[in-house]
């Protein structure tokens, strides 16, 4: 089973986040806000520790299925490829697993640099309705339909590894039913 395409997504975002999001300056979430009159640092430290964190949960899941892996590239947008490589003798349910952790940092990726409507492109996972938006403050997807509802009336919110794991399931089972299909 070779990689879904996702991880060449999450490296083109990981690398717009190093080239256009780490110098300050240019806020992710469009907020505005006052010129400061002490100098800022010369990075979004924010941006750096979540290419940093990102990087290190893909190294730190491939050691733990490849022990054997190798030095991990230096530049951060090529890891997404050195861990499929390092993982490719695993079993399709264990590459799964990486493909969700790399579909999920793609749109955390996206996330950070202001796109929030990666996540409208997901279906509620409770009843089906189109159209999720992101709720910075709870970190998660809700969704727009008032009556999707949790046991408080509020509306129902989805973390984004819970789908990221749905769109990964569903992208293999389209493809083990093409498979069968010919």
């Amino acid at each position: 089973m070779s990689h879904t395409g996702d991880d060449d997504i999450a490296a083109n975002r990981l690398r717009l986040l190093q080239q256009d999001f780490l110098e300050p300056g240019r806020p992710s979430n469009g907020v505005r806000v006052s010129r400061s009159t002490t100098p800022s640092a010369p990075l979004r430290l924010d941006m750096v520790d979540h290419i940093q964190a990102s990087v290190s949960e893909i190294e730190e899941h491939t050691r733990a299925e490849a022990p054997d892996a190798g030095a991990r590239p230096a530049a951060a947008d090529r890891v997404y490829e050195w861990a499929y490589q390092r993982t490719r003798h695993l079993d399709p349910q264990r590459r799964l697993v990486l493909e969700t952790v790399v579909y999920r940092q793609s749109l955390e990726h996206a996330i950070a640099m202001g796109d929030h409507s990666v996540v409208r492109r997901h279906s509620c996972p409770a009843c089906g309705t189109w159209g999720l938006f992101w709720r910075p403050g709870l970190r998660k997807a809700v969704c727009v339909n008032h009556y999707c509802t949790d046991d408080q009336g509020r509306p129902r919110s989805w973390p984004l590894a819970h789908l990221a794991h749905r769109h990964v399931v569903a992208q293999a089972a389209r493809k083990n039913l093409n498979v069968n299909a010919t």
